[in-house]
């Protein structure tokens, strides 16, 4: 493997494997099988599906500069909470007027020699946790030009078709995309910005050219804010009261703390059971795309939810 990280030789399968071993011992997060029935039944008798490729918010020209874009997207994809006025969206829309007006923007050397305030006058506005953002796609210029010819499209055919073998490859390439915790003195995966960025281009070539993979299907949630938000909502996690109070007071949940793992965790495997419970119903939908389906009903929902929980934090 290229890079400086060990990343386990199927990520995917890490992701599983140790999220179930922390919701076995949690203290503060539970999964209702109840609940995780009674949702998997309502999905499934009413075939709910999430809405196609968004091409409003997001570039999209088939080729190589997609793939650069989406790369970039998701290198900047976590954390919006601080600054109300952003979330992905405006994120996406904002990368979006920006390569249309200047393609070559996205172009590695630039990337790596970018600086805040370029970024903020590209984006018509100043993200949150400026200074790590930029840090971030610094450093996903410098390995792309160093590594890669420039190109992420060249970083994807090198995985050949593979979700967990792209997923292992950014892990180790990028360090701003290892997204693990120690947990109880283990080893917790997540990944959720490297598995998007999967999700992600099979979503924009409708899992053709760079979004074709074997193995998509063996994706996971993408563990984050709103998810176990909706969750919540529906009974489906249920937090012990020290988190509830933390969360619905929007007291700021330290990064790798045990309420920070439990909850993402906890996320993780519930998409999991709501998936199997799918498909013993003859509604079979893949990980990503009931993550799909979840993200979009919370944040069409988000008003009349109880409050997410609050992580300052370049994972998600």
């Amino acid at each position: 493997m290229a890079g400086g990280e060990k990343v386990p030789i199927n990520p995917l399968t890490a992701v599983r494997a140790t999220t179930g071993a922390v919701v076995r011992l949690a203290r503060h997060v539970h999964i209702d099988p109840l609940a995780v029935e009674r949702v998997a039944r309502e999905l499934a008798d009413h075939r709910r599906r999430p809405a196609g490729w968004d091409d409003v918010h997001h570039f999209r020209d088939g080729g190589p500069l997609t793939v650069q874009y989406l790369l970039v997207l998701d290198t900047l994809n976590f954390c919006f909470w601080p600054a109300p006025e952003w979330d992905y969206q405006r994120l996406a829309l904002a990368l979006k007027r920006a390569t249309d007006q200047d393609p070559g923007w996205l172009d590695a050397d630039r990337l790596s020699r970018l600086t805040g305030a370029e970024l903020t006058g590209r984006l018509g506005g100043a993200l949150p946790l400026l200074d790590e953002r930029v840090r971030l796609l610094r450093e996903a210029g410098a390995v792309l030009d160093e590594r890669w010819g420039g190109q992420a499209a060249a970083l994807v055919e090198a995985a050949h078709g593979s979700a967990a073998a792209l997923v292992a490859l950014v892990a180790a390439e990028f360090p701003g995309f290892r997204d693990h915790a120690i947990y109880e003195g283990k080893q917790i995966f997540f990944y959720k910005r490297a598995q998007i960025f999967v999700g992600d281009l099979w979503g924009s070539f409708a899992g053709e050219l760079w979004g074709s993979f074997d193995d998509i299907g063996d994706l996971t949630m993408f563990a984050d804010y709103r998810v176990p938000q909706l969750l919540r909502e529906r009974r489906v996690l249920r937090y012990g009261p020290r988190l509830a109070a933390a969360v619905d007071t929007g007291r700021l949940i330290p990064a790798g703390s045990d309420f920070e793992v439990e909850l993402r965790a906890a996320t993780v495997q519930a998409v999991e059971l709501l998936r199997e419970h799918l498909e013993g119903r003859g509604h079979p939908l893949t990980s990503l795309t009931l993550d799909w389906l979840l993200w979009q009903e919370g944040e069409a929902r988000q008003r009349e939810l109880k409050p997410h929980h609050r992580t300052l934090t370049i994972f998600y």
